[in-house]
């Protein structure tokens, strides 16, 4: 296993700030490292330089000879005057790349709802970042390094970009570094963690699931560590707290050791947290939507098609649902309208008398209203006391439980990062008391800790919750119901996220053999079918995709059952750790073979 991308003493720092210090690390080839730790250490500054995007202040970035790396920034270059698909595949002839099934699949999953000949000026935000994923993945490379390559990105291209990621290098080729907030793809891409604090880079076997379990573990026993520390240290500040006069007598070398003690006291890791808050009362009705129509006008003023058809839906006392949907789909149109800030086209909304509505938007509009304000003047708009499991807090204390610290009260709210500002728009949200929250897109902006604070603090939550997320992890965990919007059709998925996108595949599937001209079952000549096979030929088909079949069946619960011995394993055991999860990765990887083999000989043996 060689190296690809050596690191030898890096260090960096920005103004006020040291991120990375005297740091050495190695990229080797099958590495599928996910990059984690707290908004603002330095993720995205190493990515960068690996990628030599970055110049380091200290150390040196040594590349293998003939290596090419693909990096994927959280801000793309792609030139505005471009067109799409010059801005993706360059100069490349069309008869080359057209004739690679793996750039067409790519092609056709992120951009294929956009026009070939539109300018890159012209796209949404969304948009761009999804030309620029295409632009990076239908190239070749050794190394891919990957700053949040799922914002913007749905349910099912998230699942879609997990696959590809998996099965683009053989085992042990290639190597994928990836930073993003997203648990869940972690866990299905990675096989190696690293933590990024303090100046530090910390490595971890296994994925997200691994690493957590792993980082209790070690937290666990530095504490055990810390506490004999703090023994000593009073021991020592006792011993030295006998009078000044007694102190020059002392010994210089007991002296020295009891001030390294102090001067080594680390800071906490994670101050973070945020209790149980009071809540106005709620009554037995909240929301009732009653045949439910949203329709909007273009240009021209012409009524397009629906975008929610006729939902009814009823919304009761302490549910908590999860709405799934494709960009683009009405998910947000549907929170407004449940909200009460989008009248329907026809149709009726009933809001309960008690109900009262916490709303978070993905753009964070309210607090976008305060931008010349500074955090503490804004706080000041708030009640001065709350109610927090028992007792008295008032709203700066509660900022800094959630990680704004008394020189970020003074900053003005548009010089916030983006994690800072949805953290305060939360805690604002939550100091409004209400009763039914409306969250879209909650978790975005957060890093991986703080999306862990934010589960415990809504897995809490008393109230109705009603909530938009492509954080499968976060959805999965914090609300009890999850229903499909698709083609303005709200449906119960009582088998959560995988049943979802079942659904979506099968009515892509439909789609596309839709747009497909039917095929005639009728015999040509010698023997040969529509799709060019001979009877001979056909048969030994039908016996390969009945072995395929057979062993589908027998495994298909395989890796289900290890990773509930994996969850049983003793977290203290790192090598049986590994070991498990290796078996859970090569019995899901047999299974992912086998499903490919099973669709391959299906489609060639014209099985619907």
């Amino acid at each position: 296993m060689g190296i690809l991308i050596g690191a030898d003493r890096l260090g960096h720092e920005w103004p006020g700030k040291r991120v990375l210090a005297n740091q050495t690390l190695g990229v080797y080839e099958g590495d599928r490292i996910g990059i984690v730790g707290q908004n603002g250490d330095g993720k995205s500054t190493l990515l960068s330089l690996l990628g030599r995007e970055l110049e380091a202040e200290e150390g040196t970035i040594t590349y293998r000879g003939g290596i090419a790396v693909g990096m994927l920034g959280q801000a793309d270059k792609l030139d505005d005057n471009d067109t799409l698909g010059h801005a993706i595949v360059g100069d490349v002839p069309t008869y080359e790349w057209a004739s690679n099934a793996r750039v067409r699949q790519i092609l056709e999953e992120l951009v294929g709802d956009l026009d070939w000949e539109c300018r890159v000026g012209e796209l949404s935000g969304g948009q761009r970042r999804r030309a620029d994923l295409a632009r990076l993945l239908v190239g070749t490379w050794d190394v891919l390094l990957m700053d949040e390559p799922t914002n913007h990105l749905d349910l099912h291209a998230i699942r879609w970009l997990a696959r590809h990621l998996r099965d683009r290098w053989p085992d042990g080729e290639g190597a994928l570094l990836v930073v993003t907030h997203d648990r869940w793809f972690l866990d299905e891409v990675c096989t190696s963690m690293w933590e990024v604090h303090d100046g530090r880079v910390e490595p971890f076997e296994g994925g997200y699931s691994a690493y957590i379990q792993q980082r209790v573990e070690r937290e666990r026993q530095a504490a055990v560590a810390e506490e004999r520390r703090q023994n000593m240290l009073r021991k020592e500040l006792n011993w030295l707290a006998h009078g000044a006069k007694a102190r020059t007598s002392k010994p210089k070398f007991r002296i020295d050791a009891a001030l390294a003690l102090i001067e080594n006291d680390p800071p906490l890791r994670n101050p973070v947290e945020l209790h149980r808050m009071a809540m106005s009362r709620l009554g037995k009705q909240v929301v009732e939507l009653t045949g439910v129509v949203v329709r909007y006008r273009d240009d021209a003023g012409t009524l397009g098609r629906p975008v929610l058809d006729g939902i009814t839906w009823i919304i009761g006392p302490g549910d908590r649902v999860g709405i799934l949907g494709e960009n683009g789909a009405g998910k947000s149109t549907l929170l407004r309208v449940l909200g009460g800030l989008q009248q329907p086209t026809r149709g009726r909304v009933k809001i309960g008398k008690t109900v009262r509505f916490g709303w978070l938007g993905q753009r964070l509009e309210r607090l976008g209203e305060h931008d010349d304000w500074r955090v503490q003047e804004l706080l000041g708009t708030f009640k001065r006391s709350y109610v927090v499991e028992g007792k008295a807090q008032s709203p700066e204390q509660m900022a800094e439980r959630l990680g704004l610290t008394r020189k970020e009260l003074m900053s003005y709210v548009r010089d916030l990062s983006g994690g800072q500002r949805r953290r305060l728009a939360i805690l604002c949200v939550l100091m409004e008391e209400p009763n039914v929250l409306i969250l879209d897109e909650p978790g975005n902006d957060l890093d991986t800790d703080m999306l862990a604070v934010v589960e415990d603090l809504l897995d809490t939550w008393p109230g109705t919750l009603v909530m938009v997320s492509h954080d499968r992890a976060l959805l999965e965990r914090v609300t009890d119901d999850q229903y499909s919007l698709i083609d303005g059709k709200l449906t119960h998925c009582p088998g959560g996220v995988d049943e979802y996108l079942e659904r979506l595949d099968a009515r892509l599937g439909e789609q596309r053999k839709s747009v497909q001209p039917a095929s005639s079952e009728t015999t040509g000549r010698g023997g040969q079918r529509p799709n060019g096979l001979s009877n001979a030929e056909r048969r030994e088909l039908k016996k390969r995709f009945d072995a395929v079949e057979r062993r589908l069946s027998k495994l298909s619960g395989e890796p289900e059952r290890l990773r509930e011995e994996l969850a049983a394993t003793d977290p203290t055991d790192y090598e049986a750790l590994v070991a498990k999860q290796r078996e859970v990765d090569e019995a899901q990887d047999e299974l992912d073979e086998l499903e490919t083999q099973w669709l391959e000989l299906s489609e060639r043996l014209g099985i619907a």
